[in-house]
């Protein structure tokens, strides 16, 4: 091999170690949000879905399987408020419209921005656990020794009986726990 051929092959060689550094340092960006559109279009590990009103209208009633959901609210430690279902069971029928309501408490002197992550139990319930309306999809600012009344609109889409991994499920358990946001500065 000739000088300039050795200076070919070592140029491509650290030309393609940059490419793939530069990608890995793209996909290392994009795994978070591509990761949380995987779990959003398939339920997985207890992810629900955001429902609109016209799909949860169009959406048929199964009075005769009632489903127990029962409401978990955690609070990160940072975070000095209290957070706690206002009802921590309810009975639904699958393919009906219910609400429930978390309050929420900044037991801190000054205001807080917190933002609330979720998930469903059993995971097989989550793609069929449907949200139409959250506190948990924007960022909830409190004042200081305000107490909040947020609700939760959601139904259970039927496809559930279909599924023979879901179909049996007789409980459902939303959980949120709620952290201090990233914009407020200490997060």
């Amino acid at each position: 091999m000739t000088a300039a051929t050795l200076d070919r092959s070592h140029r491509r060689v650290a030309l393609i170690a940059a490419a793939l550094v530069v990608a890995m340092v793209g996909l290392g960006y994009a795994s978070v949000p591509l990761y949380d559109m995987f779990c959003r279009v398939t339920g997985f590990d207890g992810t629900t879905a955001r429902a609109t009103v016209t799909e949860a209208d169009s959406t048929t009633v199964l009075a005769d399987k009632p489903l127990s959901i029962r409401f978990d609210s955690n609070v990160d430690r940072d975070l000095p408020w209290d957070f706690r279902p206002e009802h921590p069971k309810d009975t639904v029928s699958i393919g009906a419209r219910d609400m429930a309501i978390f309050i929420a408490r900044n037991n801190g002197s000054e205001p807080i921005t917190g933002t609330a992550s979720f998930n469903v139990t059993p995971v097989a319930a989550g793609k069929y656990f449907k949200k139409i309306q959250c506190f948990c999809f924007t960022e909830q600012v409190i004042q200081p020794g305000e107490q909040v009344r947020m609700p939760v609109l959601y139904f259970v889409d039927p496809k559930l009986l279909d599924d023979p991994d879901a179909r049996d499920i007789e409980e459902i358990t939303l959980s949120y726990t709620f952290h201090r946001s990233k914009a407020d500065g200490e997060g």
